[in-house]
Formats: C-alpha cells, structure tokens, sequence
C-alpha cells in the first residue's frame, strides 16, 4: 500500500474517532436507527409501496391578442401604437401517487415568454418557474355513501370552491371535505378551508362551501360558498381585504338523448357583506355580481369538442381585484380598485377616478375546445367586456382572443 493511500486512511480514521468523541451524546442505538431510515427510503418502488404512481404533462403554445381603451384612448392594441400580442411557451409537469387511502399530486409549470433573450431588446424568459400544485391528502372515512377527506398543501383556490368569476389565487392551507349520498335526495356534501394570506403578517383566509348535487336524481344542483378575507387590518390600504363573500350556485346538468353530449346550464349571484359606501366607490355599495351560462360537451379522445359561453357582471366592491377569474376589464399593471404602485411604493387611492382595477364590468366570454388527437386539443377564448358603473373609475373596454395548442401525455 503506497504512503498517500495509508496516509489518507490514517487521516480518515483520526477524524471519525474526533468526530464520535464529539458527539458522544449520540449512541450507537441512535446511529443504527438512523441508518435503518434511511436504508427504508431507498430502492423502494412503487409495487413495493402498494400504490399508484402517474406522470403527466403538458406543452402549450399560446397566443393573445387584446384591445383595451381607457376614456376613449386606446392603451394597448389597435390605436396605441403599443403592441399588444402576447406569445408564451408553457410545460407543465404533474406527478401523482395514490395508495387506498391516501394521495399526493404535485406540478410545476414553467410559463416563458416566447422570443430570443438578449440583455436590452429580446423578448423571451427563460426562468419563469412556478409550484403550481403540491399537496397531499387522506380519507378519514371510506364508506359508501359517507366519505370524509383533509387535504393539505398548495393548489387553486378553484379547485376548493367553484366559481366562474372568483377564487384566481392561490390556496396554500388545509381543506376538509365530508360527503354523504342520501336517496331520493341527491349527494350532500361541505367543506371548510382556511389558507395562507401573508405570513408575514401572520394573515390567513376561511372559506366554506357546502351544496347538493343531482337533487331528486334530477341532475339540479345548488352550491353555497362564503369566503372571507377580512381576517387583518391592512395599514397603507385598509380596504384592500374587505371582502366577506356569499355566492348562490343554481344549475342542471344532463345528457339529452339521443343526443349523447353532456349539457351544463348554470346561474350565480355574489354579494359581499363587508362594503361600504366611500370616495373610491363614489358613496356606493357596490358589492354585487353574478353569472349565466352554458357548456356543451366533453373531451377525452380525437373528435370531441366543447363548448361554453356566459355572460358576467361583477360591481367595482364584490370581489378583490386580486382574486377575479372571470373576463376581467384589461386592467393596467400596478393599478388596482383601492391603490396604486408608484415607484415601487403603494399610494392609496383617493378619488372615484382613480379607481381601476379588474372589477367594475359586464361582458362575456366564448371558449370552444377541439380534440384533433388523442393528445393534441386546440382551445380557443373570446372575451370582451365594458365598465358596468362610469361613475366609478375611469370609462374602460376590453376585448381578447386567445389560442391554445395543448399537447397532453
């Protein structure tokens, strides 16, 4: 054995005997178990684990072009001088795994800007990185008609609770869920959730949702929602949370024959209890809005399509700006109902003309999907929208269209 080699050994061994002194208070027992551990984690698969585990992903290529006018001058679009095309390249990855009574799902989505990457003139990005989903959950009962799940972790907020023009964020808390199917009276079900807000400032949100699904085996349905984001005092924008929001669900789904589509009609309406009337809402309540509509159809494999169309109102004080999912109004970046960012700081607004945000509209949106595989779906959206009250905020329209290859594996 050569010097070097002997020499190394003899100064591997020194440092493990310093090292077991040093840590003495560790024993030999403790050490074992700890290896045991880790051992456990390794080369399991997933026969051995006794559960299902499922890849899946999705590459999209996307483009929008948008149109919007701010008191008859346009911003961006036609008119402006200002382009407003927009084209992203999007992969999303998700894994899942299941056991009898236990599941996980996570995914990343990378969402880049399309182009070259130059240091003053290319459009693309390259490092948009986003924890799109990563919770797990378990079933506390497993009965036939009573089931009982928690889940924890991140998702969409709607995922939890179903809306067509609220619950855009994200929801990273816990949820628990409890089902009972009762005869000749449809499928009972309620949850409740309560998510991080900012945990810097140790604000959190609470959310309900309880509802009956295919009453009377009629296919009506009827869903309850209330989520509430006053939980903090926000001191540069007081207002910005002061949100307490009911929303009645009425639909009918069903499969007219023999015309085998499935067909959604659906109707909403959304109050918020905290409003209140002052200078930036011009003295009003403005805290209602609603929904109608329809959707036509499925798609699983090559040659189905759906469709969906419906028409939204939702007033300047229903839902925080933050948190519209729905045809929106094109809002300008750093604007919002209650503040706007300047130079990086918040100032709050003051005035009713101030106030922008994505709220104060009517409009509809049009999306029609078309499976040209058994991979491949091509989507399209149409939206377009006005100001609902022009005594609020600037006089502002809106209009997009968007088209989506999605190929899914």
């Amino acid at each position: 054995m050569s010097f070097c080699r002997r020499f190394v050994l003899l100064s591997s061994a020194v440092l493990f005997t310093s090292m077991a002194y040093a840590l003495d208070d560790v024993n030999d027992e403790d050490i074992q178990a700890l290896r045991d551990w880790i051992n456990s984690k390794r080369m399991i698969t997933v026969r051995e684990l006794g559960g299902q585990l499922s890849i899946s992903g999705e590459i999209r290529a996307e483009m929008q072009a948008s149109n919007a006018t701010r008191d008859g001058v346009a911003e961006y679009g036609r008119g402006s001088g200002r382009p407003s095309d927009a084209y992203d390249v999007e992969f999303n990855l998700g894994i899942d795994y299941r056991t009898e009574n236990t599941w996980s799902a996570a995914r990343i989505k990378f969402d880049n800007d399309a182009g070259i990457t130059t240091e003053h003139f290319g459009s693309g990005t390259t490092n948009k990185i986003k924890v799109d989903k990563a919770y797990f959950g378990y079933r506390l009962i497993d009965g036939d008609r009573h089931t009982m799940d928690i889940e924890v972790g991140r998702k969409g907020l709607f995922l939890v609770f179903d809306s067509r023009v609220q619950f855009l964020s994200n929801f990273d808390g816990v949820s628990f869920k409890d089902s009972y199917a009762v005869d000749k009276v449809g499928d009972f079900y309620y949850q409740l959730a309560a998510f991080m807000v900012n945990e810097k400032k140790d604000q959190a949100a609470y959310g309900t949702e309880l509802g009956v699904l295919n009453v009377a085996n009629t296919g009506f349905y009827t869903k309850y929602s209330l989520i509430d984001w006053d939980t903090k005092d926000i001191k540069d924008v007081p207002e910005e949370f002061h949100f307490i929001i009911s929303q009645l669900l009425l639909g009918y789904k069903f499969i007219p024959q023999p015309w085998d589509k499935v067909v959604n009609f659906y109707f909403a309406g959304l109050y918020n209890h905290r409003a209140r009337p002052n200078e930036i809402s011009n003295h009003k309540r403005a805290n209602y809005g609603g929904y109608l509509g329809f959707s036509v159809g499925q798609i699983k494999k090559a040659g189905d399509w759906t469709f969906e169309a419906n028409y939204q109102v939702l007033a300047a004080q229903c839902v925080p700006a933050f948190d519209v999912s729905g045809v929106g109004i094109g809002n300008r970046k750093d604007h919002s109902f209650y503040y706007h960012i300047n130079k990086g700081h918040v100032h709050r607004n003051k005035e009713s003309d101030e106030a922008e945000g994505n709220v104060n509209y009517r409009g509809y949106k049009l999306v029609f999907q078309y499976m040209l595989t058994n991979n491949l779906n091509i989507f399209q959206e149409w939206s377009q929208s006005i100001t609902l009250d022009d005594s609020i905020g600037p006089f502002r329209k809106f209009k997009q269209y968007e088209v989506e290859l999605i190929y899914a594996f």
